[in-house]
């Protein structure tokens, strides 16, 4: 298995301890201990909340050969926050169907997702090369983009943008991109009342107390609390952040570090956008100066996942 490491497990390391210090833990955190990988992928493989997007995905893999029609003998698939790369492969194992030849670089700032994602594509006899780097650093995306040379069939999938600025990472991946790419990407289409409920549905609860809990902290410490804002930016920006409030004075132990709470800190933990379907289709194309050549919204209306060319 073969990993190239844009961010080391030291960097990370040292970010999360001063992520802690400073309350606020952004995305990449959430897939980086093993119990939260374990939830997560629990998480990912539930039918009520990501079975349409699956069911998009399969699709999908109906329109991959047309999709690369215009590439010439290898196609590179570069995946952004790849995670264990179910999708990834689903559309690769299309257009093998298909006589078509793949490289597949899964990127991730998890070791333990990463190793999933080469695994997995080891047994299906794919060439792989795993990229260990933060998909939030514009650097970092440039680096995992030239792993390959255009044309390029790009990744960026599970409302993977949400959990970001998105208006600044669409811009990264557009960068990223030179003529001939295709890129795949989704967001979370938003709805007044499921949207919020999702965020609250007991899998994803877990999945938010398995990083606490790494750290020592328990549902008898604090509460998880859900916000739902809108983004002033834009209309049709929905922003929902998510936090853990202290109940009592607590200390959290981060790399051997005590670090004392005391009853009422909050810790910020990681956001997600949802979007209409004319503030995605903005984002994309306005935003990330991107044509859209197809549309795919899942059966449960939840997501929405355009294939782009620049």
């Amino acid at each position: 298995m073969r990993v190239e490491v844009v961010l080391t497990e030291t960097d990370i390391a040292q970010e999360f301890t001063e992520a802690m210090e400073a309350r606020d833990l952004p995305e990449k955190f959430f897939y980086w201990f093993p119990r939260s990988v374990k939830e997560w992928e629990a998480l990912a493989a539930n039918p009520e909340l990501y079975g349409g997007l699956a069911e998009t995905w399969g699709r999908m893999t109906g329109y991959a050969e047309a999709m690369t029609h215009h590439f010439a003998g290898q196609i590179p698939v570069i995946s952004f926050g790849a995670g264990d790369g179910t999708r990834d492969r689903m559309l690769m194992d299309a257009l093998k169907n298909a006589g078509r030849e793949c490289a597949y670089f899964p990127v991730d700032a998890s070791q333990a997702m990463l190793e999933r994602a080469c695994a997995a594509a080891d047994d299906d006899d794919i060439e792989v090369v795993g990229i260990k780097a933060d998909i939030s650093s514009p650097v970092h995306m440039v680096f995992a983009a030239d792993a390959a040379e255009a044309p390029r069939l790009l990744v960026f999938s599970g409302n993977t943008m949400g959990a970001f600025d998105p208006l600044a990472q669409i811009r990264y991946v557009a960068q990223c991109m030179k003529t001939g790419d295709r890129l795949i990407v989704d967001g979370e289409l938003f709805d007044e009342v499921k949207t919020t409920a999702r965020r609250d549905h007991p899998a994803a609860r877990r999945f938010l107390w398995s990083l606490l809990a790494s750290v020592g902290i328990s549902d008898a410490d604090g509460e998880l609390r859900i916000n739902a804002k809108h983004d002033e930016r834009h209309a049709g920006l929905h922003l929902n952040t998510r936090y853990f409030r202290a109940d009592r004075d607590i200390s959290v132990t981060v790399m051997g570090k005590e670090m004392p709470m005391e009853r009422g800190e909050r810790i910020g933990l990681n956001f997600q956008y949802s979007y209409t379907p004319e503030a995605f289709r903005w984002l994309v194309q306005e935003q990330g100066g991107l044509q859209i050549l197809r549309e795919h919204e899942s059966s449960d209306g939840r997501f929405l996942t355009a294939v782009c060319s620049k």
